[in-house]
């Protein structure tokens, strides 16, 4: 254990003494100022205040509609039966929702996943890959340390990198949300044992953290995986960012067959659980992170079977 914490506090001052990863750090917050900046002037554009009675009466009556003709099934008809009984609740007790373009509207719903993601993916790749590269893999691998608690040391820094970023994103879009955004009220509601329940904002900007970086886990370590087997960064960011940007696409084309359940591109956005479009109607979320971590598990196991087996020499 003390050889890994060991090998683990090298890579992650490896990791942090390189100027790209302080870059990265700093893009992150500047992408992420910016983007408030841009949804405080495109809010100001449609700044037209709007009857959220009559918007949610509207919504009442939209999904009565589609549960009554029985076009919903599964997740998507518990969605649409949650959003009746919320939506009798506010109307009934005068709750309004929370306005997306407003403070409480910012913290609820951090959007930090996205950039996090890509920003690890990049690390990811070239954490070992850059090691055959550059020729430094040998040295690595003459210290008296088995190879499996190096490629965990350097797993492991990817995670703790993937965990900061996401928690360095969350602050900067409070820090956002309290300088562009004004404080809006309204209240957040959600279904808890039956019963409409009141949701804190924090603690569900927190959660949607969470679910956000289980996609940010999933695509690090398949990318961790690619530049680990095929030693190149280049690869594994590339087939990452597809995986990345096309998996919603090869869903919705496959939707029609029973694999659809079993492929990873359908399970990697857990957020998906808290809005009002599922991929398919058919899945959990119980379901989805036990089909995530058999892909995980699966990713692990090639990564430390070809590294741990590899010879040096070739």
């Amino acid at each position: 254990m003390a050889n890994l914490l060991k090998l683990l506090q090298n890579e992650w001052m490896k990791l942090w003494s390189k100027k790209g990863t302080w870059i990265m750090a700093g893009l992150m917050v500047v992408l992420i100022i910016a983007m408030a900046g841009i949804m405080k002037w495109s809010g100001s554009l449609m700044d037209v205040e709007s009857d959220w009675k009559l918007s949610t009466q509207s919504e009442l009556e939209n999904n009565k509609n589609s549960l009554e003709v029985g076009i919903l099934k599964g997740e998507s008809k518990r969605l649409a039966e949650e959003n009746v009984q919320i939506s009798e609740y506010r109307l009934a007790n005068d709750v309004a929702p929370l306005k997306d373009f407003s403070r409480e509207g910012m913290i609820y719903n951090p959007s930090v996943g996205s950039i996090a993601l890509l920003l690890t993916v990049i690390v990811a790749a070239g954490i070992v890959a850059s090691e055959f590269s550059q020729g430094t893999i040998k040295m690595l691998l003459t210290r008296p340390v088995k190879r499996w608690k190096i490629m965990t040391s350097k797993y492991l820094a990817i995670l703790l990198f993937g965990v900061l970023l996401m928690l360095i994103g969350f602050i900067t879009t409070i820090l956002s949300a309290f300088i562009f955004f004004p404080s809006e009220g309204g209240q957040a509601l959600s279904i808890s044992g039956g019963n409409v329940v009141e949701v804190s904002i924090w603690g569900h900007g927190l959660y949607m953290l969470l679910l956000s970086f289980v996609n940010v886990i999933i695509t690090a370590t398949f990318a961790f995986m690619i530049g680990s087997v095929f030693r190149s960064s280049g690869m594994a960011i590339g087939l990452s960012l597809f995986i990345y940007f096309t998996g919603s696409v090869i869903v919705g084309l496959l939707s029609r067959f029973e694999i659809v359940k079993y492929l990873i591109f359908t399970h990697m956005d857990l957020t998906m659980y808290e809005s009002n479009y599922i991929l398919n109607d058919e899945i959990t979320l119980s379901f989805s992170l036990v089909v995530l971590t058999v892909y995980l598990i699966a990713f692990l196991i090639v990564s430390y079977t070809v590294f741990t087996k590899r010879d040096i020499t070739a």
